[in-house]
């Protein structure tokens, strides 16, 4: 029981530090490309699950500080978003609808993850968070594609995160009996393989490019 304990702590730390670092490379990227580098509903969703099981719901020991680095890296995406996404979807919405959907995304984000810890008694917020790591890896797929460059993006983000995913798909498979997120976590990793896929492939076009001009 002992070693088990300890290898959950591992499994702990290490979907904490990748994911720590798959934020603070797309906060990097971003101030770069001066643009956002993650999808609007999966910030929302994000900054509410993290406020929620940081200072609502709090976790124990070093996860709930985890949590808050989560929340205190989150802001700066946060504001990435602000900043530079209403320059980059001026032409197809308004300013007014651009924070407008903004406010109400994140509202309803907060609400949906909150139903969610009642409605399956999950104080520890493992649904919500497998839930929204499958949506968040969907939409950098769209995100990528709807884009058609690397702006925001890179292999390191998409690695990053793919690694964080499967320390915590590891534990949960190993040491957690629960059938939804197990199937939840293999489809976040297929998501995160087809996306790492992608960012590949759009990277080998740059480089082809470069090497024309």
């Amino acid at each position: 029981m002992e070693n088990q304990g300890d290898f959950l702590i591992i499994f702990q730390l290490g979907t904490g530090l990748f994911w720590i670092t798959t934020y603070i490379l797309i906060i990097k990227r971003g101030f770069q490309d001066k643009t956002y580098g993650m999808p609007m509903a999966a910030i929302c969703a994000n900054i509410s699950w993290e406020f929620i099981f940081s200072f609502i719901y709090p976790h124990n020991g070093i996860q709930n500080i985890i949590n808050i680095i989560w929340f205190m890296l989150d802001i700066i995406i946060v504001f990435q978003y602000l900043r530079y996404g209403r320059r980059k979807l001026k032409k197809y919405i308004s300013v007014k609808f651009f924070y407008k959907s903004f406010f109400i995304t994140l509202v309803l984000s907060f609400l949906i993850i909150t139903a969610i810890t009642f409605e399956f008694k999950d104080f520890s917020g493992k649904y919500s968070a497998f839930a929204q790591n499958l949506m968040m890896s969907g939409l950098f797929i769209l995100l990528l594609l709807r884009r058609g460059n690397l702006s925001g993006q890179s292999i390191y983000i998409a690695v990053f995160k793919m690694i964080g995913s499967l320390f915590a798909a590891i534990a949960f498979i190993l040491y957690f009996e629960s059938y939804l997120i197990k199937i939840i976590s293999i489809a976040t990793l297929i998501y995160d393989w087809i996306y790492i896929f992608l960012v590949c492939k759009f990277n080998r076009k740059k480089i082809v490019y470069r090497r024309i001009v």
